[in-house]
This record gives C-alpha cells, sequence and structure tokens, in this order.
C-alpha cells in the first residue's frame, strides 16, 4: 500500500511540475509569431513604410528558448536571441520594458493578445507595429 501511495504522489509531483511549466510559457504574450504591419520613422527622418510599399511582407517569431527568428516573403533571414528586461526609455527616462534583439534596444509600447508596438529606445524614436 506504501509503495502505491508512494508512486501516486510521485505521479502527481510530475504533473503538477508539467503544469506549472507549460502555464509559465503561455503566460507571455510575446511568444508567437507576429506578421509586420506598419513602420513609422523617427522625428529627425519621418517615413511610412509598409509591406505594399516595400514591396515584401516580413514576420516575427519569439520562441520560449529566447530566440527571435525574422522572415521576409516566409524566407528566414535572421536567427538570433532577445531578451527583455525593465529599463530606462531614452524619451522620457522612466522606467519601460525594453526588448532587444538584433543589436537594438526598443521600448515595448504595447503588447497584448494581438498587438505588438515596439519603439527604438533612441533618437529616432521609430515605432513598428505587428499583429498576429
Amino acid at each position: 500500500m506504501t509503495k502505491k501511495l508512494f508512486l501516486f504522489i510521485v505521479l502527481i509531483i510530475f504533473t503538477t511540475a508539467y503544469s506549472f511549466e507549460v502555464n509559465i510559457t503561455k503566460t507571455n504574450p510575446i511568444i508567437d509569431t507576429w506578421v509586420w504591419k506598419k513602420t513609422i520613422g523617427g522625428e529627425n527622418n519621418p517615413y511610412v513604410s509598409t509591406p505594399k510599399t516595400i514591396g515584401f511582407n516580413k514576420k516575427i517569431v519569439f520562441t520560449n528558448d529566447g530566440k527571435i527568428i525574422t522572415y521576409k516573403d516566409d524566407v528566414e533571414i535572421r536567427n538570433s536571441t532577445y531578451e527583455i528586461k525593465k529599463g530606462i526609455s531614452f524619451f522620457d527616462q522612466s522606467e519601460k520594458d525594453l526588448i532587444s534583439f538584433e543589436g537594438k534596444t526598443y521600448i515595448i509600447e504595447n503588447l497584448d493578445n494581438q498587438n505588438l508596438t515596439i519603439i527604438s529606445n533612441d533618437s529616432d524614436g521609430t515605432r513598428t507595429i505587428y499583429k498576429k
């Protein structure tokens, strides 16, 4: 009887641990595929670009293991790492959620179940909008 009880307890622990790990990865809303919709240039050189104006589609995929994969017209063009952390905004020196990838740091302006908007954390302040 004690053997069965022990096995039952071990089974519960492993099931709970697995469930906890799955829930953690699902709670990070950036983990997904994001389709580029628009980039709006900053104050120094204002412009708007879209897939239609530049002639190609782009998407980015954030993975659970800290990778970002960039696609141009569904062809992988970059595979690198990303990091999300708190940091200081260039614009108002307040603490913001920042994401760094491909050698640049961005302010996460909006992140929800359907939208991702990031702003380059520099004097240009280029805003890029993605949708799921």
